[in-house]
């Protein structure tokens, strides 16, 4: 800081003056950095224009986070002002205006000596955005991401397409929170069509995660399957809408019974998401439906899961489950339903835990052949709680049938005899298993591969003109050995002649 600046925060200054000096301050990007980034990031934006490069505007929009606890209406505006001028496009124009009056500030005269380009336009109102979510203004928000959306059909560039998906993510934000999230799903879907016929594929991917969101919201889950079934998810997505996407298609499989994909895409959706604090209510809420899933796949969860310290406690209920399932105790099973009940509602997982009450019984019933080579109906009925023994023989009858246990029951008799354990690894179990690896290790080398940087083809041209000049180089070599040689040949023939 310097003297003079000392000087004039020591001079008594009347609260009007304060406020002035205070807005100063936070203009100049002193003491309050956002004016500081918003104009780095308006450089960054127009360098991306320039070059049509993408990198440029992810690079802008990297540093909201941080920018997003410093905004203040009046710098919004006064960037916005910034921006506005005669030569504006009529929507860029609009737009401008319409951000200034929901930030409650009054629109100011045109300063800008060309037109704004709608990059910059889009990242402006995006903290506008920004601002009237932190500060409960929905209904406002709701108002200015509608006109944003009008906005976007007519500009369809390249650079454009990180901006579209962050609007539309806060478009779809403001239409759950005031509670009408159905009238947003019009707009998503025409949305998703022309992002397709532009193949802008960063927006693309975030309309369909908000699809499935809003599919999700209101239980439509076959329309949510025929969505996923109809289209493709762009394979170069951000890692962070790609576990997004992973974990609602996860979630709508294991509604429609499809265990094994709905594991598979669990598992991958907790793999790409980062393992930070920052992600732990996302990596929470994947990890419940998976251990569910798990379950009724008639697998136990690790024990180390659930001794991830940001799990540990969220999924407490879960391990409780997860025992119960273990030992096959159904009593122990409907308390802890019981128990957890508003919380399996919370979490929208009670009607796959409702399911879990025939896979307690197979475990108990796979527990007790592995026990028993020979055990009665009604032992079967008092061990399991269940009603009756003709309920215990179509249980046991059901679980021969499935696999679950290798056995025979004696109807006359009334008991169940197990035949004999054999060795797993004289089965093709192992194989499958060594299979599932590998094409886990490929999946992963692809991966990477695909998530590599690669140079452009300028250095092409310098190629080929340096292998020009090396074939140019050998063609003259080879035409001055000749002519030493056809100079040679003269010589000989002259001394020939001579002699």
């Amino acid at each position: 800081m310097s003297n003079s600046e000392n000087i004039t925060m020591d001079v008594e200054l009347t609260p009007e003056q304060k406020q002035a000096e205070v807005r100063r301050i936070l203009l100049e990007g002193k003491y309050y950095p956002a004016g500081h980034y918003i104009a780095r990031n308006i450089r960054l934006l127009e360098r991306g224009i320039a070059a049509a490069e993408v990198h440029y505007i992810h690079r802008a929009l990297r540093t909201i986070s941080s920018i997003r606890k410093r905004l203040d209406p009046e710098v919004i505006a006064e960037s916005l002002a910034a921006y506005s001028s005669a030569s504006n496009a009529q929507n860029v124009a609009e737009c401008l205006a319409y951000a200034a009056n929901m930030l409650e500030q009054k629109p100011a005269e045109g300063q800008a000596t060309k037109a704004c380009e709608p990059e910059i336009c889009l990242y402006l109102c995006l903290l506008a955005q920004l601002y009237l979510l932190d500060n409960d203004k929905h209904d406002k928000g709701a108002e200015l991401s509608k006109v944003l959306v009008g906005m976007l059909s007519s500009s369809p560039r390249r650079t454009v397409d990180p901006l579209v998906s962050r609007v539309f993510f806060y478009f779809s934000r403001f239409y759950e929170v005031i509670g009408c999230l159905s009238d947003a799903r019009p707009t998503l879907l025409q949305a998703l069509q022309a992002a397709t016929l532009a193949n802008m594929k960063e927006s693309k991917a975030m309309l369909l995660t908000l699809l499935l969101r809003n599919y999700l919201h209101y239980k439509l889950y076959d329309q949510a399957e025929r969505l996923t079934v109809k289209t493709s998810f762009p394979s170069d997505a951000p890692n962070n809408l790609l576990a997004r996407y992973l974990y609602y298609v996860g979630r709508i499989e294991a509604i429609q019974l499809n265990y094994s994909q709905a594991q598979m895409h669990l598992l991958e959706a907790t793999r790409k998401a980062p393992s930070n604090v920052a992600t732990a209510g996302f990596q929470q809420t994947v990890h419940k439906i998976y251990v569910i899933v798990e379950l009724l796949m008639g697998n136990i969860p690790e024990r180390s899961l659930f001794r991830i310290p940001t799990l540990r406690k969220p999924l407490q209920p879960y391990l409780e489950l997860t025992q119960a399932v273990r030992v096959g105790d159904l009593n122990k099973f409907q308390e802890v339903v019981a128990r957890h009940r508003s919380r399996f509602l919370n979490d929208q997982v009670l009607i796959l835990i409702q399911r879990l009450r025939h896979n307690v019984i197979k475990a108990g019933i796979r527990s007790i052949s592995i026990a028993y080579s020979r055990i009665s109906l009604r032992d079967i009925c008092l061990k399991l709680h269940l009603d009756s023994e003709e309920d215990a023989e179509y249980i046991v009858a059901k679980a021969i049938r499935d696999g679950v246990i290798d056995a025979t029951i004696d109807h006359e008799k009334g008991f169940v005899k197990s035949a004999e354990v054999h060795n797993v690894y004289g089965t093709s179990d192992p194989q499958h298993a060594f299979d599932r690896r590998i094409t886990f290790c490929l999946n992963i080398y692809n991966d990477s591969v695909k998530s590599m940087r690669y140079p452009g083809s300028d250095h092409r041209k310098e190629l080929a003109y340096m292998n020009e000049a090396i074939r140019r180089e050998r063609e003259l070599a080879q035409e001055l050995e000749d002519d030493d040689y056809d100079d040679d040949s003269d010589e000989e023939n002259a001394m020939d002649e001579d002699l």
